[in-house]
């Protein structure tokens, strides 16, 4: 029996994005292990964000990943306030760096784990930001997009975070 390209192509789909996906998450981890606290500190550029605030708004905006792709609650509800609503330097009182670390770690993990328990054809489902009826007209705005987004946006990031070094 010959397997044709619509019966791989979803896996196929998948596993080229999640591929992405990991591998944009190393080379953050990379980076990330490669600057001090003290240089997370610092603004990636004068008047800009600095590096403690994108790693926070990093960890914000993957929580959100866990209810987007209804794969449970976010492991870190109180970051959305100070790196998600409010812009940096607006908020007294920031997690240490340290703890930011230990976070971006842990979260990494479960969302692995996670995404590698979700079979091919679950990533084609629908968000939980998108009702059926919308979803039935826009089949794209499905889990999978959601992942090719957020990876994109961690590039940004990530970019803007080189500029530390």
């Amino acid at each position: 029996m010959t397997t044709t390209a619509t019966t791989i192509a979803p896996a196929l789909f998948v596993k080229m994005i999640l591929d992405r996906w990991d591998a944009s998450i190393a080379n953050c981890d990379t980076l990330l292990n490669s600057l001090s606290d003290e240089t997370l500190q610092k603004e990636i550029a004068p008047g800009k964000n600095r590096g403690i605030y994108l790693l926070g708004h990093l960890i914000a905006v993957h929580d959100d990943l866990l209810v987007l792709l209804d794969m449970g609650e976010k492991l870190y509800p109180e970051l959305n306030e100070p790196f998600i609503k409010s812009p940096d330097k607006t908020v007294q009182q920031l997690p240490a760096v340290s703890e930011l670390r230990s976070f971006w770690v842990q979260q990494s993990q479960a969302i692995k784990q996670k995404f590698d328990n979700l079979k091919p054809e679950e990533w084609f489902e629908k968000h939980t930001a998108v009702n059926a009826e919308d979803f039935e007209k826009e089949p794209h705005r499905n889990k999978l997009n959601i992942v090719v987004t957020r990876t994109s946006h961690l590039q940004y990031h990530l970019g803007q975070l080189r500029l530390l070094k």
